[in-house]
């Protein structure tokens, strides 16, 4: 009745996967933000960020990415990062799956307003970008005396 799936001698499935192949290029394999402030998954170069009193400490991981081609700057508390990621491709290679990021990419971090935009240091090492940005040093209470 309904026939036999040998009938299709693969080519429907192969249908199929080229068909999803295509869709993942054209669409991406992620899902959406879930909030204003989350990045879809597979976002590059993921980042953790923290921050005490004194400064706030920024990692992006960003292996294989050469450090000349970083471009880093900050104006008022937006921290930009942009660069690119060059992964190799043989053209022989019928791929399958590519999950490595290859290309540009830019993120803009924001950090808190007291930021100082005049402090701030960039390292890269083992494939870790770290940037640490001062804070404005916070005047704390002063006590004044009664004449």
């Amino acid at each position: 009745m309904f026939g036999s799936l040998s009938d299709f001698n693969g080519s429907l499935f192969g249908d199929f996967r080229r068909l999803q192949r295509e869709m993942d290029q054209m669409f991406g394999t992620r899902d959406w933000p879930a909030g204003i402030r989350a990045v879809s998954r597979g976002t590059f170069p993921p980042i953790n960020m923290g921050a005490t009193q004194e400064k706030v400490d920024i990692y992006l991981y960003a292996a294989g990415v050469d450090s000349k081609s970083l471009d880093i700057s900050i104006q008022r508390n937006l921290l930009t990062v942009a660069g690119e990621r060059k992964v190799p491709v043989d053209e022989k290679v019928n791929y399958y799956r590519q999950e490595r990021y290859s290309g540009e990419f830019r993120r803009v971090i924001t950090l808190p307003d007291d930021v100082d935009p005049d402090q701030v240091n960039a390292s890269y090492e083992n494939g870790i970008l770290h940037i640490t940005v001062q804070r404005h040093a916070v005047a704390g209470p002063r006590q004044i005396e009664v004449k």
